[in-house]
C-alpha cells in the first residue's frame, strides 16, 4: 500500500504564505510525478500544480508566479510554496502522485486526504 500525508494547512491572512508538504511512503519503487489539486465548496477539483520526476513544472494559471512546486527525491516529498495567497486560494488541498509500486507492473495514482487552506480577508 502506498500513502500520501500532507501537512502545512491552516489559516492564513490575505497575502501571507503556507507552505505545503505531501510525504509518499510504502513499496515505491518509482514516482513519475507528484502535484496538488484543489477543491473548493460547490466546485469541482482543479489542478494547482503538478511537477515530474526530470522537474518539468505545470501551473493553474490563476497561481503562475505566485505557487511553487518542487520535490525531494531523496525522500518522496512534494512541496507547496504558496506565497501572496488570496480568499479565492480557500480549498481543500489534495496531494497527488502517479507511482510505480514494487512487484505490479505500471504506474498508479494515489491521493493524500486533503489538507484545509484558509485565506481570509
Amino acid at each position: 500500500q502506498v500513502q500520501l500525508v500532507e501537512s502545512g494547512g491552516g489559516l492564513v491572512q490575505a497575502g501571507g504564505s503556507l507552505r505545503l508538504s505531501c510525504a509518499a511512503s510504502g513499496i515505491i519503487f518509482s514516482i513519475n510525478s507528484m502535484g496538488w489539486y484543489r477543491q473548493a465548496p460547490g466546485k469541482q477539483r482543479d489542478l494547482v500544480a503538478t511537477i515530474t520526476s526530470s522537474g518539468s513544472t505545470k501551473y493553474k494559471d490563476s497561481v503562475q508566479g505566485r505557487f511553487t512546486i518542487s520535490r525531494d527525491n531523496a525522500k518522496n516529498t512534494v512541496f507547496l510554496q504558496m506565497s501572496s495567497l488570496k480568499p479565492e486560494d480557500t480549498a481543500v488541498y489534495y496531494c497527488n502522485a502517479v507511482i510505480v509500486t514494487r512487484g505490479r507492473s505500471g504506474s498508479f495514482e494515489y491521493w493524500g486526504q486533503g489538507t484545509q487552506v484558509t485565506v481570509s480577508s
